[in-house]
């Protein structure tokens, strides 16, 4: 049976391009720096970001845990958002790795205002930890997108405070897309930056995080401190390569097709979607119905062939490359059926 994968897009299968590349790549020992695919991968992905440099790592998890170990010190205290990937699916590590601990924004938007930077600084006293890092997201876990203006405001507040600030940037290109702006812009509004090649961009494997050369020369001791270094990583990096340079301009298809989700979910009674939060390619469908049982809703859906997450009365759908318009409609179909 062929399945039709809205769980994320993390579950997109590599190109034929990419599986060609990959047997193909020229390799070397990438702990050595001399991977000659790698290298180019890294030299990519710090040139779309606006970044001296990058390093490639295995997860977007990693590379976030990196940018943390990097840029603090043990006992420091760290700006966080409470629905973000780094408090919520990281398994606390960078309590357990970095020593630090979190200092946790909860507005209902998900978002992080320079009011709440002000509020969260900690001041010169014996009984506070220090304030060693602000970190965002773009786009956020629920889907929306932070403006340039609101990166800017809370840029410009950490680095009069001289407070870094990390960007987990994994679906940074589709916030980039959705501003219809170039990554760069984005990035241009913190010290580091992670992004994932994993996702909507198809690649099997890997993330890449982004800094200064220095910040960099550091970050890559902390990946061979937890087991990141990696040998003949080209074999991954030359998904990566096709991921940057082919695979950023059709994510805007991915959005279309989460909109055309979207709007014909809100066609069917008890189901409601707030329109303006489909930004990028998330869909977040809230069930009114009390008799609603998720557990077998999804397990419906699976038998005819169609895999969502267990998320409650409100489920989400995310598009992604190997998902298309009839599949979609398929889909639609089939939850007018159970509903």
């Amino acid at each position: 049976m062929k399945y039709i994968d809205l769980r994320s897009d993390t579950v997109t299968q590599p190109t034929e391009e990419m599986r060609r590349a990959m047997y193909e790549a020229e390799l070397g020992d990438d702990v050595y720096g001399d991977d000659p695919t790698v290298n180019r991968l890294e030299e990519l992905a710090a040139e779309m970001v606006g970044k001296e440099a990058a390093l490639f790592v295995p997860s977007g998890t990693m590379g976030n845990q990196i940018a943390i170990m990097t840029h603090t010190k043990l006992g420091d205290e760290i700006i966080v958002g409470g629905n973000s990937h780094i408090v919520q699916h990281e398994v606390g590590a960078a309590a357990r790795l970095s020593g630090v601990s979190y200092s946790i924004v909860d507005n209902p938007d998900d978002r992080i205002y320079k009011e709440d930077v002000l509020k969260r600084i900690r001041t010169e006293d014996i009984h506070y930890p220090d304030t060693g890092l602000l970190c965002l997201e773009n786009a956020l876990a629920n889907g929306t997108v932070l403006s340039l203006e609101e990166m800017k405001d809370v840029y410009e507040v950490a680095h009069v405070n001289n407070i870094p600030v990390h960007l987990d940037g994994a679906r940074v290109f589709n916030a980039a897309t959705y501003l219809k702006v170039e990554a760069k812009e984005i990035a241009q509004y913190t010290d580091s930056i992670t992004f994932c090649i994993s996702k909507g961009l198809c690649s099997p494997i890997g993330s890449l995080l982004c800094g200064s050369k220095e910040f960099i020369k550091k970050a890559r001791k902390m990946r061979k401190l937890l087991g990141g270094g990696m040998r003949q990583a080209g074999v991954l990096a030359a998904c990566g390569i096709i991921s940057l340079e082919k695979m950023v301009d059709r994510l805007e298809e991915d959005h279309k097709n989460a909109k055309y989700l979207a709007r014909k979910l809100n066609e069917i009674e008890d189901l409601s979607i707030d329109m303006d939060k489909v930004q990028i390619n998330m869909v977040f469908c809230k069930v009114d119905k009390e008799d609603f049982n998720s557990h077998e809703f999804t397990k419906t859906l699976l038998e005819k062939g169609i895999k969502i997450n267990d998320d409650g009365n409100i489920i989400r759908f995310v598009t992604n490359k190997d998902v298309n318009k009839k599949d979609i409609d398929y889909v639609i179909d089939c939850i007018k059926e159970i509903v």
